[in-house]
């Protein structure tokens, strides 16, 4: 078993590195908020007070924060990653944030010596608790190939993108597709309500036809149909409307920095920019339904 520093004990990133504990490892975590803190402790991991006492002895360091600026100052920062990690030692950001920062990580830690991989990661947090997670890999071979075990042990589909910020590559590809396939879904439903069409109904019908796709099979946006589906639970997070919007402004940045027009990504980024300024940032993203009802 390993010696890992956690960085980032959140919603998605406590629930990683407690199946790192269970999994038998020596994890070492630290978080600015202190709950988080307790919660990992209750888990059996030991909580620490810096990022250095995190990674201070570690052969692996995962971080899991909440943009580019933030893995930026963690691991560039005078008592970050790179100054205070055991020479060797394995970097793998499973933040979701923008590819070029992703990539300049990635050159940074090459150059201290480590090997780094951009891992963001789909499933929300039902995935985290569940070890059921997907992993959008960026790295070298090698570094992927040290990498898969651990990362196994928090997830089922460790997918290797390609060379560094191809995770965060197919994570915002991925992420644009998701938002837009959950909006003509929901769509769909609200034309079926006008029209007279049950909605169950259009669910058998849809989910075996060519309008079939994981919006409305697995996270269908109406009561009823996938039981599963948090349309059933009033809308509560699996992962939400401010997640969604934030991984649909990367896709734009990554857009423009392209120079690839995505009209249908620009768009649903609007509409979720919209529902989340009414107040729905906490709300699960496939409660666009609602508001879409109201145009």
């Amino acid at each position: 078993m390993s010696k890992i520093g956690f960085i980032g004990l959140g919603n998605m990133g406590g629930p990683m590195a407690a199946n790192l504990v269970k999994a038998g490892h020596d994890v070492k975590g630290f978080d600015l908020v202190a709950e988080n803190l307790a919660t990992f402790s209750g888990a059996g991991g030991q909580a620490v007070g810096t990022v250095a006492d995190a990674v201070q002895d570690a052969e692996i360091v995962i971080s899991m924060l909440p943009a580019g600026k933030h893995v930026s100052a963690v691991y560039t920062g005078p008592v970050g990653v790179l100054e205070n990690t055991p020479a060797g030692a394995l970097l793998i950001d499973c933040s979701t944030i923008d590819v070029t920062t992703a990539r300049e990580m990635a050159e940074k830690a090459a150059a201290s010596g480590f090997d780094m991989l951009d891992a963001p990661v789909s499933g929300g947090i039902m995935g985290a608790q569940g070890a059921t997670l997907t992993f959008m890999t960026g790295a070298s071979d090698e570094a992927f190939a040290r990498a898969e075990p651990v990362l196994a042990q928090m997830g089922k589909n460790i997918i290797h993108a390609g060379g560094p910020g191809n995770g965060q590559a197919a994570k915002v590809c991925n992420n644009m597709l998701l938002g837009i396939s959950m909006i003509g879904v929901s769509e769909a439903f609200n034309l079926a309500d006008k029209l007279g069409l049950d909605r169950q109904k259009l669910f058998d019908i849809s989910s075996t036809a060519s309008g079939q796709c994981w919006s409305l099979t697995t996270y269908c946006p109406v009561p009823g149909p996938v039981e599963t589906s948090p349309a059933n639970n009033d809308y509560k997070a699996g992962f939400s409307v401010a997640m969604m919007l934030k991984d649909l402004k990367l896709s734009q940045d990554a857009a423009n920095s392209a120079g690839v027009d995505t009209p249908l990504g620009a768009h649903a980024t609007q509409l979720y920019d919209a529902f989340e300024s009414n107040g729905n940032g906490d709300v699960d993203f496939s409660g666009i339904i609602k508001y879409l009802r109201t145009l």
